[in-house]
């Protein structure tokens, strides 16, 4: 596989699978009318698509990088989805709150990726 694939790949599955996750933890919040036990079994239903790409994204992604850069990567997609999904499911405002957040959180993985300091 080529190089840019093998790092283009891990990213792609990882936004996919977070996808999936955050409809498995959050999607739920806008359903009241059912009981908590079929949630559950429907979020483990969901979070199983999850599992079936994000292990492959972090299988792959070893190739190129470094497991904590791994996980900055993944936090940093997760927020993104998050606060897309936020707006558009749950109908909740994005504040400037959430932006500084966020961007702290962006600004941590940054320095993951930048590598040793010396």
């Amino acid at each position: 596989m080529p190089l840019i694939w093998t790092s283009l790949t891990p990213v792609l599955l990882l936004f996919a699978s977070n996808i999936f996750m955050t409809f498995a933890w959050y999607g739920q919040l806008n359903v009241r009318h059912r009981a908590l036990w079929l949630i559950v079994l429907i979020s483990w239903g969901i979070a199983f698509f999850e599992y079936c790409l994000a292990v492959p994204a972090n299988r792959i992604g070893r190739a190129v990088y470094d497991p904590a850069e791994l996980k900055a990567m993944q936090e940093v997609i997760t927020l993104a989805v998050f606060a897309i999904f936020s707006v558009i499911w749950l109908k909740e405002p994005f504040t400037l709150n959430h932006g500084i957040g966020f961007a702290l959180i962006a600004t941590g993985a940054f320095f993951v990726f930048k590598g040793p300091f010396r």
